[in-house]
């Protein structure tokens, strides 16, 4: 089985790309499952019905989430009522949506999982002790664990993958936009990436039109981030599951500028 990961979804740009190649790449790779990121895919900031819609509509199975996913003032309802897109797992009892999704293709079970990282974050629940409980849970249904941590730090997801190797079948990192060349299995098997990248527009600053990270940067002033346009790209990781074992057999890293 093949799950093919992406990451960061960033503006209209983004979704663009997305719409444009994500059927024919995906053709292309075989991939069987459709995992991305969409906290950003609102001009940059959170995800409304719109872009989940047109998303969904470009083959995408699972959309996951982070801190941006609460932007949209209507965020609470959305998580609530569309069971594909997910927020991260570890915010505490009482929030709006859920962290995990079951996808079954061709027979073969996926657990589907959102994490966020709490090094240089919102200080929420551990993410290790909610990773944990979904490997036990991935283990009872038979289930091959694919895991998006969110998360700044790229020694808090080594070694959360490390911590959780065997029991996950893909482990991959978001929200940095930069695609990391670290793509790799684990000693036990878990397929695994720092950080996926982004997809959405290459003339920018991790999708923020240049001018305005400029100027912030020389200001140091909070002058409000809008997302790039022009050609875009998209980065993720295609990773081929054992469907007996539920572990990785290869990882491969996806850039393709369009």
């Amino acid at each position: 089985m093949k799950a093919l990961m992406i990451g960061d979804i960033v503006g209209p740009a983004g979704i663009k790309a997305v719409a444009e190649r994500l059927p024919s790449l995906a053709r292309e790779l075989g991939a069987d499952i459709i995992i991305a990121n969409g906290e950003n895919a609102a001009d940059g900031f959170g995800i409304t019905k719109e872009e989940a819609s047109a998303l969904f509509a470009a083959g995408i199975d699972v959309l996951t989430g982070g801190n941006h996913i609460w932007e949209k003032k209507d965020a609470a309802e959305l998580l609530d009522a569309t069971e594909r897109l997910l927020r991260p797992a570890n915010y505490p009892q009482g929030a709006p949506g859920h962290g995990t999704v079951i996808v079954e293709k061709d027979g073969f079970s996926f657990l589907v999982m959102s994490l966020q990282g709490r090094e240089w974050m919102t200080p929420i629940d551990c993410p290790f002790r909610a990773g944990r409980a979904a490997a036990d849970e991935a283990a009872r249904l038979g289930a091959a664990l694919v895991v998006d941590f969110h998360a700044e730090s790229a020694e808090e997801k080594e070694a959360l993958a490390l911590y959780l190797d065997g029991d996950v079948a893909a482990f991959a990192g978001t929200h940095t936009h930069v695609q990391t060349a670290d793509e790799r299995v684990l000693p036990k098997g878990t397929g695994y990436i720092t950080d996926l990248g982004m997809t959405g527009p290459l003339d920018s600053v991790i999708g923020v039109k240049t001018e305005i990270c400029v100027r912030r940067s020389l200001t140091q002033m909070p002058i409000k981030m809008e997302s790039a346009d022009g050609p875009s790209g998209i980065r993720g990781v295609l990773f081929e599951i054992d469907p007996v074992t539920r572990t990785c057999l290869s990882v491969r890293r996806i850039a393709e500028d369009l």
